[in-house]
């Protein structure tokens, strides 16, 4: 790390003691680099007595080493240059009048000086994110969220070479005292029946606790009401603003280990100098009953300390020895005081440790345990707020859990939905495009290219009318039906109608049972079961599907037979550039069971490639245009010729994309097979 200073125009002296910049190398080393900086140059003020620095406190150096720390990381993960870190203590100014003040007019309060932080990287074009799900780094991605709710002013300045975030936080303000320990403290009532823990215990723990004011909106501590000491207002509405905003960072994680990840950042240092969080994979326990009851073993999900140094030393003292993680049944759904863990390394004698069990909907998800040196028990007031802290967290980490299971569930449907891979076919080079549409977990689009045998290769690609799991149920039973029919060497044509007789009597089915659940409410009875939109919907079937045989002696190309169900019709590039279609439209499938389909042949001479899309490439919208208005697909394969099969899938994907300002709304599948060699 590199430590300079920068000099202003009117006052080198002054600004060049005001100000103290860093250089960081972009590698994870980054971010323990700009906390230690920061604090380097809080002591730098106040050894030389600046303006301000006087009301420079713990508390403020903690904010400014949280923020700098995340803004760090994010640079590092998502820019990965050099970093530049500024610190400026900007003194008081004072506001001059302006002309339309009103008379008399005072400032709302005085002025106070201000810690402005810059964190700047060399990737000018890179977004700045306010939060980014990433494994690289547990800290990463939370920068911006909590500028927002801490800082007075914040912004983003992009330059030629440069992007640079800006915070500024106020230095000092209004007093507030911390009420008087409460001798009638419930949280603890229970636990030290004979008052055991002192009252220096509290005034310890207030001299560096400031967590309830630490994301609270400014202004923090707004007017108290006459009724109401001011000592006591500025505790529970701090209390409040800190749960509130806690809740917003903490729901808008998708992964139980990063909402373990936040919930320890919130809570170090602000409530405690370390915290540790237990998780279990399995369905967990009611309240009161232990882990090991539930035959689940809980996992040591994550470890954090304000002092980074002693994170492995802890975490290697925690596994050894889990203070008190209600294996046994004993900790209940309220936190308890547990024995301070034994770290051989650690400097201090002890403290107060605190476990708080992590419940949501009558499952017990985990234990959050924290601790705090030079103690014997935490404040009551601080208990209250860990114990809501932690219902937050665990009705996130709930919700997470949820999302990550039906994400696992989605991607083991997708993996047997679509194929494995697509065969290769003889002197026939092909390229397959598949995305579904954005946000959904499995597409309504479907394609398949196999192997059937006696030396034919068959392809498809689908569009199930309708999407999610309606949807993508109907693709479950096409793709099987498909090869399985193919194999056993039926034709194109034959293929079709025994696929179409099996969706007919699948919907049929479905109608049957419907009607059997009304007539079962009784005649005249509203119908109990809705017979949604979608699921009428995915009872139909676009299709097209074909067989390809390449010609024998290596002369190249290929005779394909084809037949499309109420699908975008295929095109045929030629070797002249021209575009030709190569079937006749016919019914979707699965609408009548009595439906007759019939194939066409042509050949594919060498050099000409064969292009097949769903209607999320031809319906693709642009205000009220079409992508395949005017004949706009076949204009789009006409300018690919000369092309690779790959290039021309790539390039119809660019050109579907750019065609409208947003992303596509529905699910886009496109096939290319081109023939090589030359004709018999």
């Amino acid at each position: 790390m590199r430590m300079t200073t920068s000099a202003g125009r009117d006052d080198v002296a002054e600004a060049a003691t005001r100000s103290l910049r860093a250089t960081l190398p972009g590698d994870p080393r980054a971010a323990a680099a700009a906390r230690q900086f920061v604090r380097a140059a809080f002591a730098d003020w106040t050894a030389r007595r600046l303006p301000g620095a006087d009301r420079l406190t713990e508390p403020l150096a903690d904010e400014a080493v949280l923020l700098v720390s995340e803004l760090v990381t994010n640079a590092v993960v998502h820019a990965g240059t050099t970093v530049d870190v500024l610190c400026r203590l900007d003194p008081a100014e004072e506001r001059l009048p302006h002309p339309d003040d009103p008379p008399d007019t005072a400032p709302a309060e005085p002025p106070r000086p201000g810690l402005v932080v810059e964190v700047s990287d060399r990737h000018p074009t890179q977004p700045v994110r306010a939060r980014e799900d990433t494994g690289a780094y547990e800290a990463g991605g939370h920068g911006l969220r909590l500028i927002s709710a801490v800082a007075e002013a914040w912004g983003v300045t992009y330059r030629r070479a440069m992007k640079t975030v800006w915070f500024r936080l106020p230095v000092g303000g209004p007093d507030v005292a911390w009420p008087e320990p409460d001798t009638a403290d419930g949280a603890y009532d229970a636990l030290d029946p004979h008052g055991t823990y002192g009252a220096l215990d509290e005034e310890i723990f207030r001299q560096g606790l400031r967590a309830s004011e630490l994301l609270a909106p400014v202004p923090r501590r707004p007017a108290p009401p006459e009724d109401r000491p001011a000592r006591e207002r500025g505790v529970d509405s701090g209390a409040l603003s800190f749960l509130a905003e806690a809740s917003d960072l903490l729901s808008g994680q998708l992964d139980a280990d990063q909402v373990a990840s936040l919930a320890c950042q919130l809570i170090v240092p602000r409530l405690s100098d370390w915290c540790a969080v237990w998780l279990h994979d399995g369905d967990g326990g009611a309240p009161g009953r232990g882990l090991a009851e539930a035959g689940e073993a809980p996992r040591l999900a994550r470890v954090w300390h304000q002092s980074e140094g002693r994170i492995d030393s802890l975490r290697a003292a925690l596994e050894k020895e889990p203070p008190g993680l209600g294996l046994d049944g004993a900790v209940g759904s309220r936190p308890v005081p547990v024995p301070w863990p034994h770290e051989p390394a650690g400097p201090e004698p002890g403290g107060a440790a605190l476990a708080c069990p992590l419940v949501a909907g009558g499952r017990r998800l985990g234990t959050l345990l924290l601790g705090r040196a030079g103690l014997r028990r935490f404040p009551g007031e601080v208990v209250a707020l860990a114990e809501d802290l932690c219902r937050r967290a665990a009705r996130a980490m709930a919700t997470a859990r949820a999302y990550s299971r039906q994400e696992r569930i989605s991607r083991v449907l997708q993996r047997r939905l679509l194929p494995q891979g697509r065969a290769r076919v003889p002197g026939v080079a092909s390229a397959v495009v598949y995305e579904p549409r954005e946000g959904a977990w499995a597409g309504g689009d479907f394609w398949d290219l196999f192997d059937a045998g006696d030396d034919r290769w068959c392809f498809a690609l689908g569009d199930v009318c309708g999407s999610g799991p309606e949807a993508a149920a109907v693709t479950g039973l096409a793709r099987p039906v498909l090869r399985l029919l193919a194999r056993d060497g039926f034709g194109v044509a034959e293929v079709l109608d025994r696929l179409n007789k099996t969706m007919a009597r699948e919907a049929a089915d479905s109608v049957a049972a419907v009607a059997a659940a009304v007539a079962a409410a009784g005649a005249g009875a509203e119908a109990p079961v809705e017979i949604r939109e979608e699921g009428e919907q995915a009872r139909f079937l676009s299709l097209l599907y074909g067989e390809i045989v390449p010609y024998r002696g290596g002369s190249g190309g290929a005779r394909c037979t084809l037949a499309s169900a109420g699908h975008p019709l295929p095109l045929v590039l030629g070797t002249d550039g021209a575009v030709r279609v190569v079937a006749a439209p016919q019914m979707l499938l699965g609408v009548v069971e009595e439906a007759a389909y019939v194939s066409e042949s042509f050949d594919l001479c060498p050099g000409e490639t064969l292009l097949c899309v769903t209607d999320g490439v031809t319906e693709r919208r642009c205000g009220r245009r079409l992508f395949d208005d005017e004949d706009g697909l076949a204009s789009a394969l006409a300018a690919t010729a000369g092309r690779s099969a790959e290039a021309i899938a790539e390039h119809i994907r660019r050109t579907v994309h750019a065609f409208g300002p947003t992303p596509p709304d529905d699910d886009l599948a496109l096939m290319v097979l081109q023939a090589a060699g030359g004709c018999p």
